[in-house]
């Protein structure tokens, strides 16, 4: 259990002290992600970036992942459940889960180009994960940029996810506590879980490299 994000990305930093000035950067996908990243990027005075994918929820379950999708459209699905939903309900959802990740790209990163990552490490942080499917697509997105090593490091995640994330191209995947101790959910891990905002985001962004 952690106290909050904060906390539980200043023990990522800590696992990742091998790491201490390598050529790495730190990819956080928003919103609470980058709290957790701001603090592994803070303590070793690397670059902090953010990567946007959104996650496509069920449409009976909407905090029930059935897939994700980027800002240029990219998606991952599961396939079985995909098969069960509208496919105009789907196109729609997508539609919408697009836009909002264009949109937090470009409010987020302002004029500020993407970062190369290229021949880099690519550290890419999150408060948690769930079904995976958010990770997922940010390994493929972050492969594509060929950088030299891919590490994903989180608080926590389900045994059934890992696997999943690897077979993107994840190089090495740190989890803070147990495997067989996901609670189901990523907030049930913390005593704080409060709703990260856009102006949160922003200020991480700006305080960091």
């Amino acid at each position: 259990m952690f106290i909050n994000r904060t906390e539980a990305g200043k023990k990522i930093a800590q696992k990742l002290e091998t790491l201490r000035d390598k050529d790495a950067i730190v990819v956080a996908l928003p919103r609470g992600g980058v709290v957790v990243g701001y603090q592994v990027a803070r303590a070793f005075s690397l670059p902090l970036d953010i990567i946007a994918t959104r996650k496509i929820g069920h449409p009976s379950n909407p905090e029930y992942a059935i897939g994700a999708v980027d800002e240029h459209g990219t998606a991952v699905f599961n396939e079985a459940e995909v098969a069960l939903v509208d496919e105009r309900w789907l196109e729609e959802e997508v539609k919408k889960q697009k836009n909002e990740a264009r949109r937090r790209t470009k409010i987020y990163r302002k004029n500020k180009k993407q970062s190369t990552l290229i021949g880099k490490i690519a550290i890419i942080v999150d408060d948690g994960i769930a079904t995976g499917f958010t990770m997922r697509l940010a390994v493929k997105a972050v492969k594509k940029e060929n950088p030299k090593k891919i590490i994903i490091a989180v608080p926590v995640a389900p045994p059934e996810s890992i696997n999943e994330i690897k077979s993107e191209g994840a190089d090495e995947i740190i989890v803070l506590e147990p495997l067989n101790e996901f609670l189901g959910a990523v907030g049930a891990h913390y005593q704080e879980f409060e709703q990260v905002s856009d102006r949160d985001v922003i200020k991480l962004l700006q305080l960091s490299l």
